[in-house]
């Protein structure tokens, strides 16, 4: 079982977010926290790019076997090549190969003791699945949203979603539209084998419902201030003091 915490420094949004301070630890340490402490959990590694980023993520006991090449750090870099160069790696450089991975987020740092051993057992009790990932109650209802017209389109908006036997949803009561539900980032799940084969979710994934008030995601100023205020409020996981060792980098770090 395999936890990475994915951390590039090139934030645009709130610069350097990943080692601005949480409850008196670096936004990146939280999700450190969480997967050292899942029982379920082997290895805990921080795939990042950027030196301080790695500094904290060691200080806090995370793995940081290998520098991230900055062609998979920059702004439109996707999931999928980052999560399979770091299990290329390992497999490479180490002979270690996983069967599980846990993405563990550092902008979405509020989880409770348990939650991930709780996703990893889903998955793992249930055959035929390829991930389990967090979702809450949808905040917006999807079926009452619309596409605007494109280029030569013409005026007039499609919807975004259908229901079956149902000509105009966008038209109905909200209490008789399906329930949608909105993945948080807190927690996913996937079988390694998903991700070598060049997907980062398969076919099948699993929800597990969480409390809405988990769903931080941080991206501002003020969304740091929200999740300090959530922490003491739900008695999220919280890090421990970290340790004074920095991080060396081995030699053959770089791929």
């Amino acid at each position: 079982m395999l936890a990475v915490v994915p951390a590039r420094g090139g934030s645009k949004g709130l610069p350097r977010k990943n080692v601005l301070a949480l409850g008196g630890h670096p936004l990146v340490a939280w999700s450190v926290a969480a997967g050292q402490q899942a029982e379920t959990v082997s290895r805990v590694i921080c795939s990042t790019e950027d030196p301080e980023i790695a500094e904290a993520a060691a200080r806090y006991g995370a793995e940081v076997p290998f520098m991230r090449p900055a062609e998979l750090a920059r702004d439109d870099t996707l999931d999928l090549p980052v999560f399979q160069h770091a299990l290329a790696w390992l497999e490479r450089e180490q002979a270690w190969r996983a069967d599980i991975v846990v993405q563990l987020r550092p902008t979405s740092p509020l989880r409770f003791p348990g939650q991930i051993d709780a996703a990893v057992k889903l998955l793992l009790a249930t055959p035929g699945s390829t991930g389990v990932r967090t979702v809450i109650p949808a905040p917006a209802n999807p079926y009452k949203m619309w596409l605007l017209p494109e280029r030569g389109a013409g005026d007039c908006m499609r919807p975004l979603v259908g229901v079956p036997d149902c000509e105009e949803p966008y038209n109905m009561l909200r209490q008789m539209l399906p329930q949608a539900y909105w993945q948080t980032g807190t927690i996913d799940v996937v079988r390694a084998d998903v991700i070598r084969g060049g997907r980062m979710s398969g076919n099948c994934l699993l929800p597990m419902i969480i409390d809405p008030r988990q769903a931080v995601d941080i991206d501002a100023q003020s969304d740091l201030a929200a999740a300090t205020a959530r922490i003491e409020q739900l008695g999220c996981l919280r890090p421990e003091a970290p340790s004074p060792a920095r991080l060396v980098l081995p030699p053959n770090s770089t791929p």
